[in-house]
């Protein structure tokens, strides 16, 4: 499926920094780009593609295959050692965002600085597609929402129907890519889900946060983890007492199958529950924020991590 992404590595960052000063300076930005008189319309590549920036690059993998021949892509969040929740915006992303005709953002508090991006110079007939806002989550609810296979499909449809929508005279192309997608690109994913759904629904699992519990909602796993401490843990707080007790029983116990720890958010806490399970004889399932490595299309590293995942379980 013949695509174009141009991907704008980024490093790490920490919320040391003044986000408000980092915007005064993306706003200037984004003036001098709408005032530079380049010759180019908004979402207008000079190649006739709609011009497409997501947030972070697995909204942007599946954009770009949907998209296809037809559509650039550009994600603003590539690095794997980078955590979109703490990103800070530089100008360079403020004139990406300008020159964009279709936005994807994943919404629910996690990714903030992009709204105030598209806020500080709103650009008549940009589409943006907030994927919380669409799927129905708010902030404070789990953002994860790209480990969701049902929220997955649900989001290829919509960017589908949002390209047809801006490029209405491809707008047949755009869905032939969408049912390809479907069928083919993800046809891996859904098989290795479909393989731990039949041999291991209901197997109690334990994970290191709440980036893995869509997922495994989705996949048929009974994930005993306290939910309190999932939602901590990827938050930056700390868990009660208690929820730490229950985990760190569940482990001792062996009540759990796999254990499943994202290695992009661990703090020493996390580290030392992932060696005491491994102690324990308690298999280590790996799961990461974003694509891992940065050049992996999102079906490819999510059947990765489902396959390491279903080997745990015992294969």
């Amino acid at each position: 499926m013949g695509s174009e992404v141009r991907r704008v590595v980024k490093s790490g960052s920490s919320l040391a920094g003044n986000k408000w000063s980092v915007l005064t300076a993306v706003v200037g930005v984004m003036a001098a780009v709408s005032m530079s008189g380049c010759g180019l319309g908004v979402g207008s590549s000079g190649s006739g593609k709609v011009e497409v920036v997501a947030a972070e690059n697995f909204w942007g993998s599946i954009a770009a295959q949907v998209g296809g021949d037809h559509a650039h892509v550009t994600s603003v969040i590539v690095n794997p050692d980078t955590d979109p929740h703490d990103y800070e915006p530089t100008p360079a992303d403020a004139k990406l965002i300008a020159g964009a005709k279709y936005v994807i953002v994943n919404g629910a508090g996690y990714d903030a600085w992009a709204p105030k991006l598209l806020a500080a110079n709103p650009v008549a007939g940009r589409v943006v597609l907030t994927v919380g806002d669409f799927i129905g989550k708010k902030e404070g609810d789990n953002p994860h929402m790209w480990y969701s296979p049902v929220y997955v499909e649900r989001i290829v449809d919509k960017i589908a129907s949002d390209l047809a929508a801006i490029d209405s005279g491809d707008a047949s192309y755009f869905d032939q890519q969408r049912v390809a997608y479907h069928s083919t690109g993800l046809k891996a994913y859904h098989d290795t889900i479909n393989a731990i759904k039949t041999k291991y629904k209901g197997t109690a699992v334990g994970a290191t946060e709440s980036i893995f519990s869509y997922l495994a909602t989705d996949i048929g796993l009974n994930l005993i983890t306290p939910p309190d401490y999932l939602k901590a843990i990827s938050e930056g707080t700390d868990p009660s007492p208690s929820d730490k007790a229950t985990v760190l029983k569940q482990i001792n116990g062996k009540m759990i199958k796999v254990f499943v720890f994202n290695t992009q958010n661990s703090t020493p806490d996390v580290k030392s529950l992932v060696d005491k399970a491994t102690a324990k004889g308690i298999p280590i399932a790996h799961v990461t924020e974003t694509l891992a490595p940065a050049n992996l299309a999102f079906q490819d590293w999510q059947t990765n991590q489902l396959k390491e995942l279903l080997a745990a379980l015992g294969g």
